[in-house]
């Protein structure tokens, strides 16, 4: 089965992005980064949670229907159904994502796109001002992360705005543009306080990253 992540942007989409990503990164001196990930973390307990809950009621409905009074029909019922609902669950996100609380895909999705900036050496650069777009589609979430040298300028305020062009994009099926967008007013932001240097160099690649699932 071909990665969601690789799915959410096509070869040519993909293209398009790193070439917005050179084309911005010509009026500043910050460096850009965009990655895509199918999820931030695997959820073992929503698993754990959905197939229990689910077993359980689907089990108590099947030893009412055959009027079954024996605890052990019950029993071999539930474990037969957790084995399956436990595998279903957790191969598909859209059930998977029931069990999962806003808040904690909110603190795995913060905790997965700062390890990735410190993974691929967005805070490597000489001025750091490198700047990660993080996308996680199972949560369904952006994240920003700019190093400490955009932080000392920059209102991380302006960072929704980011969030919010590409949520929208998302939502309209538009991804690739709203992406593209969002390369483009970071670039705006970052040339206010970071212009582009006579001695200038691509520290970071251009191209999108298209992370693994936890």
């Amino acid at each position: 089965m071909k990665d969601p992540a690789e799915k959410f942007l096509a070869s040519a989409e993909r293209l398009q992005i790193e070439a917005r990503i050179a084309e911005a990164e010509k009026r500043t001196s910050g460096e850009i980064v965009v990655m895509v990930v199918p999820s931030s973390y695997h959820y073992p307990l929503a698993c754990m949670i959905g197939s229990t809950l689910l077993a359980v009621l689907s089990g108590i409905a099947v030893t009412l229907f055959f009027e079954k009074e024996s605890m052990w029909f019950f029993l071999e019922v539930f474990a037969l159904l957790f084995i399956v609902l436990h595998e279903v669950i957790k191969r598909t996100p859209p059930l998977k994502r029931l069990f999962v609380t806003s808040s904690d895909m909110k603190e795995e999705v913060e905790e997965a796109a700062i390890t990735s900036f410190y993974q691929k050496d967005i805070n490597q650069t000489v001025d750091h001002t490198g700047i990660l777009i993080y996308i996680s589609l199972f949560e369904r979430n952006v994240r920003v992360v700019a190093d400490k040298g955009i932080n000392a300028k920059v209102d991380r305020e302006l960072w929704q705005e980011i969030v919010g062009i590409i949520i929208r994009g998302i939502k309209s099926k538009g991804q690739a543009a709203a992406i593209g967008a969002a390369v483009d007013r970071c670039a705006e932001i970052l040339a206010a306080h970071f212009p582009l240097k006579p001695d200038d160099r691509n520290e970071l690649g251009n191209e999108v990253i298209i992370g693994r699932g936890r």
